[in-house]
This record gives structure tokens, C-alpha cells and sequence, in this order.
């Protein structure tokens, strides 16, 4: 489900289902010629809808974080991780069509999906979504397994 997609009179009743963001990372730097820019961002939505549609009423995707480069645009997208579950959120997943976005370091981030790895190994859609399946599934079984912190002492 997206963002925008959840009116304000609604949101109380379906933050209890929605405990999962995705957050999507374009990985642009600056450089793209605009038809570069639009390519990578209709690859990351293809590599998008391997989460989106399998996992819809769980998951809420919110609006791309679209430039990481430097040194602290790993640590820009981390913040805004933090910011989500101090929202709210117990998982956020981020997202990314773009190999060194992938292989940045984002601590806060649940999980961090690509279909392509910093070697240059691509996943076709079959095995991502396979992959994409299994992660995310470990990714709650593993959160369900611990105690929520509302039981905590």
C-alpha cells in the first residue's frame, strides 16, 4: 500500500496490519541524463513489485529516497530508518535497484533488498522474488520469535 493511499481517519485502524515500510533508494547521483534518471527509476519500481504485491496489507511504501552519494548518504537514509520506527514502523525494509546502494551500510534497515550485488551477479525476477519471499518471511518469523517491547520488563 502507498503512503499516499492512507487517509488520516483511517491510519489508527490500520497501523496495527501496516507494521512494515518500505523504503525505496533510487541510488542517483547527480550525473544521469534525464532519460539515465528515468531508467533507473522504472527499474526500481520493477524491483519493487517483487515486495509490493506479495506482501500488500502489510506493508506501506513510502515516497523514494532518491540521491545516496558521498559519505553520508548512507547514513541520511539510516536516519530516516530510525525516523520511521520512532513513527511507528517495528520493520523497515529498504529497497534499491542500484548495487552501491546496496552495498551501503544502513544499520537502522531491517533488510536491504537488491536484485543485483556489488559484484555484478543480477538475480533474474524468478530468483528475486524467491529471494525477496524468503527474507522478508525470516524477517518477521525472526521478529515474532523476540519479545515486543510492550511485554518487556
Amino acid at each position: 500500500m502507498k503512503f499516499s493511499d492512507i487517509e488520516r481517519s483511517a491510519w489508527e485502524g490500520l497501523k496495527p496490519y501496516l507494521d512494515t515500510c518500505l523504503l525505496p533508494v533510487t541510488g542517483l547521483s547527480g550525473f544521469e541524463q534525464p532519460w539515465e534518471a528515468t531508467q533507473e527509476l522504472e527499474y526500481l519500481r520493477d524491483v519493487m513489485d517483487c515486495v509490493e504485491g506479495p506482501f500488500k496489507g502489510r506493508i506501506v511504501t513510502y515516497p523514494a529516497f532518491h540521491y545516496i552519494e558521498g559519505p553520508h548518504g548512507a547514513d541520511a537514509v539510516n536516519a530516516v530508518c530510525c525516523k520511521l520506527k520512532a513513527a511507528g514502523f517495528r520493520y523497515v525494509i529498504v529497497i534499491t535497484g542500484h548495487p552501491s546502494a546496496a552495498a551501503a551500510r544502513i544499520p537502522d534497515a531491517d533488510l536491504l533488498l537488491c536484485p543485483e550485488a556489488p559484484d555484478g551477479t543480477v538475480l533474474d525476477a524468478a530468483a528475486f522474488r524467491q529471494a525477496v519471499n524468503r527474507d522478508v518471511q525470516a524477517m518477521w518469523q525472526a521478529g515474532a520469535a523476540k519479545p515486543s517491547e510492550s511485554s518487556e520488563t
